[in-house]
This record gives structure tokens, C-alpha cells and sequence, in this order.
């Protein structure tokens, strides 16, 4: 592989084992996992109210808007390997036809020997000139196949780092769905009078609560899992 493919496996590398948007997305998940915490073990239906402070909003949107940045890095990065990759197949056709029309000038110079030269001297000049052409050919459909391969590596794993990401935003905006119901039923329920009895205010919002932690842990299992499948395919990488 060369340098500049080598350079983009150890940024991944990088990213995974030192990425903080994954690591504060998981520090953000266990901060809410607490906010649910506190709310279930408080007797206190006012203090629900505030369960959900300025400092956890803040914490949420910053997460959030690393994750949209890394997303939208790594689809900048995807898109460069893409050129790269169709700039290989590019290079295949030129140096094909190349190829060709360098066999079709040996073959019209072996033509032309055999009728001006002895059956033996043609002879000759055609196995001195096959052997160096079919030789280069190989070389360079080799060069190119190593190359494309090398670039196929990193396209995998910056694939799956982007369908982890995905997976963390779309799980992060199922939480903010489910916070923004829990802080408008808390509200609904405080002011209505009819429903203003303790036990039913607690089921109603322990109800929406344990669907919240649902989906708390289930964005830190996507994040763990989507980190495990880039590892592994960052392990199969063949060393450099």
C-alpha cells in the first residue's frame, strides 16, 4: 500500500480507539441513564419538573452536532476514495488500450519483418519483443490491482464507521423525542387536576421513563457494536 493509504487505515485507527464523539455520545447516554435515576428514586413530583436541566440539554446538542460533524466528515472522506477508486479504473482503460495498441505495433512490425527478412530472423524478433510486452502488462495490471484493493480496505471501514454514526444520530433524535414527550406529560400531569393523584402520576411518567432508558441503552449498544464491526474489520487489514 502506498503512503497516502496507509495514512487514511491509521486515521481510522485513530478515530476509533480515540474518538471522543463516541465516547462523550456514551457519556451521554450514562447522564441520562442518572436523570432517570434521580426522577425514579424522588418522591418529590416537583422536582421532576426540573429533572431534565440547562446543563443536560447543552450536553445533548453537543453531542449531537459532533456526531452530524463526523458524519458529514466521513462522507467527505468516503467521497475521495470513490474518485480515487474510479480514478484507478480510469488508469485500467488507458493502460489497456495502451497495451493493445502496443501489441497491434509489434504485431504490423512482425509483419512487415517476415516479409522483408528470412523465416528465422522473424522468428526471432517476434519472441524478443512478446516476451518484454507481455511481461509490462502484467506488472501493471498487478500494480493496479493491488492499489484498487488497498483502496477498498479503507472505503470498508470508513462505510462502517458512517452506518454507526447514522445509527448514534438517529438513535440520539429518538431520545430527544421521547425526553420532549416525558417533560410535556410531567407538565400535562401537574396541572391537571383530575389526574393530580400521586400513584397515577408516577405510573404515567415511569411509563415513559422506562422507554427512555429503552432507548438510552439501545444507543449505547448501536455505538459499542458499530465501533466492534469497525475494529474488526480494521484488524483484517493487512499489515503495512
Amino acid at each position: 500500500m502506498n503512503q497516502e493509504v496507509v495514512k487514511v487505515i491509521l486515521d481510522c485507527k485513530k478515530n476509533i480507539w480515540k474518538n471522543p464523539e463516541l465516547f462523550e455520545t456514551l457519556d451521554f447516554c450514562t447522564a441520562l441513564d442518572k436523570c432517570l435515576k434521580r426522577a425514579r428514586d424522588n418522591q418529590l413530583l416537583i422536582i421532576l419538573v426540573t429533572l431534565f436541566t440547562e446543563e443536560f440539554f447543552q450536553m445533548y446538542q453537543s453531542v449531537y452536532n459532533q456526531q452530524l460533524l463526523m458524519f458529514e466528515k466521513l462522507r467527505v472522506r468516503q467521497s475521495k476514495l470513490d474518485k480515487k477508486v474510479k480514478r484507478i479504473y480510469s488508469w485500467r482503460k488507458v493502460s489497456s488500450m495502451i497495451f493493445v495498441a502496443t501489441v497491434a505495433a509489434v504485431l504490423i512490425c512482425s509483419v512487415v519483418a517476415a516479409a522483408i527478412a528470412t523465416p528465422d530472423v522473424a522468428a526471432a524478433l517476434a519472441a524478443v519483443t512478446a516476451t518484454p510486452i507481455g511481461s509490462m502488462g502484467k506488472w501493471i495490471d498487478s500494480l493496479l490491482n493491488n492499489y484498487e484493493n488497498a483502496m477498498k480496505e479503507p472505503k470498508e471501514v470508513t462505510f462502517s464507521m458512517q452506518v454507526g454514526t447514522y445509527v448514534a444520530i438517529k438513535d440520539m433524535e429518538n431520545i430527544w423525542v421521547l425526553v420532549d414527550r416525558l417533560e410535556v406529560e410531567i407538565e400535562s400531569l401537574l396541572h391537571n387536576v383530575e389526574f393530580a393523584i400521586e400513584e397515577a402520576v408516577k405510573v404515567a411518567i415511569e411509563e415513559i421513563q422506562k422507554k427512555l432508558g429503552i432507548q438510552a441503552d439501545t444507543c449505547s449498544r448501536d455505538i459499542i457494536r458499530a465501533r466492534t464491526v469497525v475494529l474488526q474489520k480494521i484488524i483484517k487489514l493487512p499489515h503495512t
